[in-house]
């Protein structure tokens, strides 16, 4: 067994499908069109779906927002340098929520940023 990926419903496909791109350097996997259902899947990650876990987006048509909830944690994402990470974020006009720095009660560092649907994203550093 593996796990294969984690969807997220997202309100604007294209600024979502940027966003992975320019901030995360993630690739655009696949995208499929569904007209009866009316929706949108996008695949996104880092290497195939063969081989590595993949966030899917998916993009209903009739739906402009969601309730976020309150029971979803965060995507965790592995960077070289989480200071520089949110340098670069920042530069982009990302929304970097809790600066770099270390985590509270322990010493690794870590930084939260929001997407454009408010999902959250943890950079942590390399270990």
């Amino acid at each position: 067994m593996r796990l294969l990926h984690t969807m997220l419903r997202v309100t604007d496909l294209e600024k979502s499908i940027d966003f992975y791109q320019n901030v995360f350097g993630m690739s655009l996997l696949r995208r499929k069109d569904y007209p009866e259902g009316r929706f949108t899947l996008a695949f996104m990650g880092y290497g195939s779906e063969a081989e590595n876990t993949v966030i899917e987006f998916t993009h209903n048509w009739d739906t402009n927002a969601y309730d976020l909830g309150s029971a979803y944690g965060h995507i965790a994402i592995e960077v070289e340098d989480v200071y520089a990470a949110c340098d670069k974020i920042t530069a982009l006009g990302g929304n970097v929520v809790r600066e770099a720095g270390p985590m509270k009660h322990g010493t690794t560092i870590l930084a939260f940023v929001k997407d454009p649907d408010g999902y959250m994203v943890e950079l942590l550093g390399k270990k």
